[in-house]
């Protein structure tokens, strides 16, 4: 569990900086933006590259990347019938962002460490990391960008903006490289990894200074939305992994990695994603603040259960 918490701490610290930093008018909303643009732009390309390409591809095709891709879409469509229901005025891009709120994990900068501590071997979080990446982003990026024009998302447009966008683009670009087995040249590869590794910094400074600038979390009309989002992420989604990997066979420490990882917060990108495009900013920035206290407990819980039953 120490790795749990180391990893939660970290995270916390470095929001903590950008709360601070605000608080004392270092920065202000200007600096929040052009951080996010930072980190969309440069820095998470950069370090999609660098991750994609270290990825072990036999790791990742396996029972598990299917068990967390119908988990994603369960959730997601679960989410979609609610938001149609509950929030019937909202925008494409809203939707796209209550969706990934409710489905996107923070595999990168939590399930990393989590994976290494908890699951005992950092591949076990490839096939969400791989996912999420290659699939789900692309995906999302597409249909903000034809949200963000008013315009029909149609199979061209669609595919012409995810071969354009920097995020797609540093995903492809790390995977094709260990796919093609390429050895980068030190002097092309250090600066990506020093610019990459500005990425995770940047969004959680950025998310510190919203959380001092903005209104306080879950408050007002939008706590219902914030909430039931949440109920999804930390709660439903877990539940749902669960199901999948009994079904799909899964048992022991896959069974494990699936739950575990389904059970993590919402990803800091969600909040870079909503500020690029302007869209539904402080549910993004509520469910990712949210999630990531009450997803501690539950995944304590998780491997104490797992523990207890499955010996793992």
């Amino acid at each position: 569990m120490v790795g749990v918490l180391e990893g939660f701490a970290t995270i916390a610290v470095i929001v903590a900086v950008g709360w601070l930093l605000a608080y004392y008018r270092v920065l202000d909303e200007g600096a929040q933006v052009t951080l996010s643009k930072l980190a969309f732009h440069v820095a998470s390309p950069a370090l999609l590259l660098t991750v994609m390409q270290r990825t072990p591809l036999d790791a990742v095709l396996s029972r598990n990347l299917l068990a967390s891709l119908l988990a994603f879409v369960m959730v997601v469509g679960l989410y979609l019938l609610l938001a149609r229901w509950r929030w019937p005025t909202a925008t494409l891009g809203s939707r796209v962002i209550g969706g990934l709120s409710a489905g996107y994990v923070n595999a990168g900068n939590l399930g990393i460490p989590i994976a290494l501590y908890v699951l005992g071997d950092v591949a076990w979080v490839a096939p969400t990391l791989l996912l999420q990446l290659l699939v789900i982003t692309p995906v999302a990026m597409a249909l903000f960008d034809n949200d963000a024009r008013g315009e029909r998302p149609s199979l061209g447009r669609s595919l012409r903006r995810m071969a354009t966008n920097p995020i797609t683009l540093g995903a492809v670009a790390g995977l094709l490289i260990a796919v093609l087995d390429v050895q980068l040249p030190r002097v092309i590869a250090s600066p990506v990894e020093l610019l990459g590794g500005m990425a995770v910094p940047s969004m959680l400074v950025a998310f510190g200074i919203s959380l001092r600038r903005g209104p306080r979390p879950a408050a007002g009309r939008s706590a219902g939305h914030v909430w039931t989002v949440v109920g999804l992420k930390v709660l439903v989604m877990p539940a749902v992994a669960l199901g999948i990997g009994l079904a799909l066979g899964l048992r022991g420490q896959g069974l494990f990695a699936v739950v575990v990882t389904a059970a993590l917060p919402t990803a800091q990108n969600v909040f870079t994603y909503a500020v690029r495009y302007r869209r539904e900013v402080n549910l993004a920035r509520d469910v990712i603040f949210i999630s990531t206290f009450v997803s501690v407990p539950v995944i304590v819980a998780i491997a104490g259960l797992f523990h207890a039953v499955a010996g793992v």
